[in-house]
């Protein structure tokens, strides 16, 4: 069996980028005879159909459904072979691609991005934010990206490595009475999850990954939290509850060093193990700036992590 050519998976992209053969071969230069004839063969290769043609578009087939993540892949891989080609040859001054949650760009990254471009004006950085864990693993896993940063990747092939356990906050506003009420509070500044759980809380949209764990935490301590207000993004959370619209669950380190909401730390404590993780082994500018995260980037503000819970 012939194994596809990466212009073949480039043709199969362009296709589905652009919905038809025509708009395809004029993006691509080539003639809609040689663009059909290389489908053919990559269909050959692959033991399949992988398009339907319709009377105005395409359509993946099943097959094809299953080939395309794999192509995008091999496509963004390859380009990825280049830049580290042109990087070693000195031949430009480069780029890395970074994936990450939500509250990673809030957090822990901005001081180091800081202190990279002190070190390594030349080299640009893109980001890609992701709500969900689940989707920053799948968009690494497609390879849309040099380095990924956030929770720790389930059943991954590559390398990982560990940045710390980042501990979580309850964020209330000023006049909340749980802020000030002396039988909740321990002196360390802690509160009983489950003495939240009449309250209506400044959830997450469904599809932030904070939205799964403020469910799990809250089923463990014994209620499902009612949302008073979902935010979209991270960074709304505290800002809403410090207005008073409930209790929100954030991860300590996004939290503004000036502050007008009353922070509290969940009884029992509420942590995240962050990692970096790549696909392949990394390139030597990836491992540069996975080793400065590493020594640079604060995963808790001072005074945490937490101390343990009072003993009841």
């Amino acid at each position: 069996m012939a194994i596809p050519t990466l212009r073949q998976l480039e043709y199969l992209v362009t296709v589905v980028d652009t919905g038809t053969f025509t708009r395809a071969a004029e993006q691509l230069h080539v003639t809609q005879p040689a663009l059909s004839h290389q489908m053919r063969a990559l269909e050959s290769a692959v033991g399949g159909p992988l398009l339907e043609r319709l009377p105005r578009s395409v359509r993946l087939t099943p097959m094809g459904r299953a080939v395309l993540p794999h192509a995008r892949a091999a496509l963004a891989e390859a380009e990825r072979l280049h830049t580290v080609a042109r990087r070693t040859a000195g031949l430009e001054e480069g780029e890395l691609e970074v994936a990450v949650i939500y509250s990673i760009s809030l957090g822990i990254l901005p001081p180091v991005l800081r202190a990279w471009h002190r070190l390594h004006p030349g080299v640009r950085i893109r980001l890609r934010e992701y709500p969900h864990a689940d989707k920053l693993q799948a968009a690494m896993t497609a390879g849309r990206a040099d380095l990924a940063i956030g929770p720790a990747p389930t059943a991954w092939e590559g390398p990982i490595r560990e940045l710390g356990t980042e501990e979580f906050v309850i964020v209330l506003s000023a006049d909340d009475p749980t802020a000030g009420d002396p039988t909740a509070d321990h002196p360390t500044g802690t509160v009983a999850l489950s003495r939240l759980a009449d309250r209506a809380w400044v959830h997450y949209a469904p599809d932030n990954g904070l939205a799964d764990l403020l469910d799990q935490v809250c089923a463990q301590a014994g209620f499902i939290p009612h949302a008073a207000i979902r935010a979209e993004q991270t960074s709304a959370a505290p800002l809403l509850a410090a207005a008073g619209l409930g209790p929100a669950l954030v991860p300590a380190n996004i939290v503004p060093a000036h502050f007008d909401g009353v922070l509290l730390r969940p009884d029992p404590p509420v942590r995240r193990a962050l990692t970096a993780y790549t696909r392949t082994r990394p390139d030597p500018l990836t491992v540069a700036f996975a080793d400065l995260l590493a020594h640079q980037a604060r995963v808790n503000p001072p005074g945490f992590p937490a101390p343990r819970a009072r003993a009841r």
